[in-house]
C-alpha cells in the first residue's frame, strides 16, 4: 500500500473534527436542504429534468448544445446590468451559508480558511489541483462528447462587448465561491455535526455536484463527482475552503475565457 493510500484512508476514515452544534441532527440535516433547495440542489433538480428531456430528443446528445454565461439584452449597458447583477445574486446563497455557521462558530470564515493566513501556499495548492483536474477533466469532455454521451458546452456567449472578459472571470469566481462554500465547507461541517460518517459526507456532496452538471451530460456529471471527490479530500487534508475557490475559478476561467477566445479558430470547441 503506497503511503498517498494510507494517507487518504486516514483521511476518509473520519470522523471530521468539528464545533458541536447546539441543534439537533434533524434540525441541521433540514437546515442543508433548505440551503440546497435554494441554490445547488434546485439547479441538480432542473439538471436531471434537463438530461431527461433531452434523451427524450431524437437528436444526438453530442449534437445539442448546453450554453452558459448567455447575453441577457441587446443593449450593451443592459446586459452588463444583467451580468453584473446575477453574479452578485449568484454568490448570496454562499453568504448564507456562512452567517448559519457564524451564529453558532466565532469567525466563521476564518473556521473555513477563508483568509490571508497563507496566501501562497493556498494558491499553490489551487494551481495544482487546477493542472491535475482540469487536464484530464477536458480529455474527459472531449472523449464522452464524441462517444455520444454529452452535449457540446457552449461555455460564453457574450458577444464582443468589452466587459464581457471581465464578467466571465466573475462569474468564474462567483461560482467557485458558491460550490465550494456550501458544497465543502457548510456541507461538510453541518453533516458531520449531524453524526454523518466521513465517507458519506463526501460521497454525498460529490453525488450532489456532479448532479446539477448534469444538464452538459454524463461527462459532465462523471468529471463533476471525480472533483468532488478529490476537492473534498484536500479540504479534509488543509482544513481551508480558499485553495478549492481558487481551483476552481482557474478551471471556468479558463474554460469561460479560452472558449470565449478559440471557439471560432479551434474545430473541437463547436
Amino acid at each position: 500500500m503506497t503511503a498517498l493510500t494510507r494517507e487518504l484512508r486516514t483521511l476518509w476514515r473520519g470522523p471530521l473534527t468539528v464545533p458541536e452544534s447546539k441543534l439537533p441532527p434533524r434540525t441541521l440535516v433540514t437546515e442543508t436542504v433548505l440551503v440546497l433547495l435554494l441554490s445547488l440542489g434546485a439547479s441538480a433538480i432542473y439538471s436531471i429534468l434537463s438530461i431527461i428531456r433531452d434523451l427524450q430528443s431524437h437528436v444526438a446528445l453530442n449534437q445539442q448544445t448546453s450554453s452558459l454565461n448567455n447575453s441577457q439584452a441587446t443593449q450593451s449597458w443592459l446586459d452588463l446590468t444583467y451580468q453584473l447583477v446575477g453574479v452578485a445574486l449568484g454568490v448570496v446563497p454562499a453568504l448564507l451559508a456562512i452567517h448559519l455557521l457564524g451564529r453558532e462558530i466565532r469567525r466563521s470564515t476564518t473556521y473555513l480558511g477563508i483568509d490571508k493566513a497563507r496566501p501562497a501556499r493556498d494558491f499553490a495548492w489551487g494551481l495544482g489541483l487546477a493542472a491535475l483536474i482540469g487536464i484530464p477533466g477536458l480529455v474527459l469532455y472531449v472523449v464522452a462528447r464524441d462517444l455520444g454521451f454529452n452535449t457540446t458546452v457552449v461555455a460564453a456567449d457574450l458577444g464582443s462587448n468589452w466587459w464581457a472578459t471581465p464578467v466571465l472571470l466573475l462569474s468564474a469566481l462567483q461560482n467557485a465561491i458558491v460550490e465550494e462554500v456550501v458544497m465543502v465547507g457548510y456541507l461538510f461541517t453541518r453533516w458531520s455535526q449531524a453524526g454523518w460518517p466521513l465517507p458519506v459526507v463526501i460521497v454525498c456532496s460529490a453525488v450532489i455536484r456532479g448532479s446539477y452538471h448534469l444538464y452538459q451530460g454524463f461527462g459532465g456529471f462523471a468529471g463533476n463527482i471525480v472533483m468532488g471527490l478529490i476537492l473534498g479530500t484536500v479540504y479534509l487534508r488543509t482544513r481551508r475552503i480558499l485553495p478549492l475557490i481558487i481551483t476552481h475559478a482557474i478551471l471556468d476561467s479558463v474554460a469561460f475565457v479560452g472558449y470565449a477566445l478559440l471557439h471560432n479558430h479551434v474545430g473541437w470547441l463547436s
